[in-house]
Order: C-alpha cells, then sequence, then structure tokens
C-alpha cells in the first residue's frame, strides 16, 4: 500500500492537504510537533472520509527524531511504502535582520531547510527502488522567489528549498520519483493571521488572500498520475501578486 505523508500536516496548508488526499482515498500519516489536540482532529476528519490516518509525532528539524519515528513505521510497514511526500511544515520568526536574533535564524531554517533534508533521505531509497516510484511536493513561498522584508531568515530558507527541490528531482527523475515546489503568496491560515490583511490585499490583482484548500487542490494534482512529467518545476500560486 502506498501511503503520504504530510510534515506539519495539524493545521493550516496542511491539513488541507491532508484531507485533500484522503477525499482521494490515499492514507495518510499527519506529522506534527506539538500540538496533539489540533492533530486528533486532523486524524478524525480524514477517518470520516473513509480514508485510514495515522498521527505522527517527532520535530522534522531534528535528524535523530525523524529517524526513530519513520523507522518504527517502516518496520511496523514491511510491505508498504510512503510515496508521496509533502514538505509542508515551517514557521516564521519575522523581524528586520539587524534585530534578528540566532535563534530566530536557526529556529527557521531548522524546520523548513534541515527537516527537508532528514525526512526526504529518509525515505528516498525506498522510493527510487519501488517501480511505481513516488512524489515530493516541497512546500515553497513566495518570499522565497521575491524575497521580504522583514523576512530574511524566511526567504532565505525557501529560497534554498527552491534550489533542493530542482537539483533533487535531476537526482531521482530515472528513479519516476518527481520532485517539485509549490509556492504560495498569502493564504488565510494561523501563520498570516496577524499579518495587515487590508494592505496586502491592495497589493494582489485577485484582491483576496488565498485559501488552503486552493493550495491543496495544487498539491494534489502534483502527487498524481496526471503529474508524472512535471518535475523540477516551482509553481506560484498568489492571486497575480508580482513575482
Amino acid at each position: 500500500m502506498k501511503y503520504a505523508l504530510v510534515t506539519g500536516g495539524s493545521r493550516g496548508i496542511g491539513k488541507a492537504v491532508c484531507l485533500e488526499l484522503a477525499r482521494k482515498g490515499i492514507p495518510v500519516i499527519i506529522n506534527y510537533q506539538s500540538d496533539s489536540d489540533a492533530a486528533q482532529e486532523v486524524k478524525k476528519l480524514v477517518e470520516a472520509e473513509g480514508t485510514q490516518a495515522t498521527l505522527m509525532r517527532f520535530d522534522v528539524g531534528i535528524k535523530e527524531e525523524a529517524d526513530a519515528a519513520l523507522l518504527k513505521w517502516e518496520e511496523q510497514h514491511p510491505d508498504d511504502y510512503i510515496a508521496y511526500l509533502v514538505n509542508n511544515a515551517g514557521i516564521r520568526r519575522d523581524s528586520l535582520m539587524f534585530m534578528m536574533s540566532d535563534d530566530n535564524w536557526h529556529e527557521v531554517i531548522k524546520v523548513a531547510l534541515d527537516g527537508f533534508f532528514y525526512v526526504t533521505r529518509r525515505l528516498l531509497p525506498r522510493m527510487m527502488m519501488r517501480r511505481h516510484g513516488g512524489r515530493i511536493v516541497n512546500m515553497a513561498s513566495l518570499s522565497g522567489i521575491k524575497g521580504m522584508a522583514g523576512q530574511v531568515n524566511y526567504s532565505a530558507a525557501k529560497a534554498a528549498l527552491i534550489g533542493a527541490t530542482k537539483a533533487l528531482a535531476q537526482e531521482t527523475a530515472s528513479r519516476n520519483v518527481t520532485v517539485n515546489a509549490v509556492a504560495p503568496g498569502f493564504i488565510e491560515t494561523d501563520m498570516t493571521r496577524e499579518l495587515p490583511a487590508g494592505e496586502l490585499k491592495k497589493l494582489i490583482p485577485m484582491n483576496r488572500f488565498g485559501k488552503p484548500e486552493e493550495v491543496a487542490s495544487l498539491v494534489s494534482f502534483l502527487l498524481s498520475d496526471q503529474a508524472a512529467y512535471i518535475t523540477g518545476e516551482v509553481i506560484s500560486i498568489n492571486g497575480g501578486l508580482y513575482t
């Protein structure tokens, strides 16, 4: 059986991706770090769609935690594999760079970039060994394409993730493993709740923030067989905001 792992799957875009995959009948592994109640709620919603859901708690940015959790799952599922990986986990710690603390720099890099590395490296061998290959979608950002003032750390992490996406896609293409990135603009999630929405909407040709479900639909397509010839791409979803 082929499973999907969604990191940071307990809320926002990650939650929407879990539910979209559930509607397609794909068993979902919901990774989360701390919010057990939110993760349990997503699990219930996935199961309400008639699809199997598994909670997997670990910090993606800590190698030992990621390895231990994924190894345990692999030992429990010797005949299955994680064929669909959505590297969605991310945090923001915004400030102007001259005021940015070391911790705020390293924490953002750890979750977005180290998390991508530890989780993807662990799952790649099984994907590449299987005849049907696999699909990887990395959650980048408008910030990683154009840069955003006050987000030097976040922009750096997401820009690096875009570069990693393009490089890894070339390494895995011959094994039928596609690697793409999705770059959302302003989406209605917890991460954007405190932003000045009224002012920002004026910059967006569609004059609104996007919905997590809209991003999830794009991610779902990139994980599907219909997207088998798309790899190494970065697809923006931002309502026409200049990138």
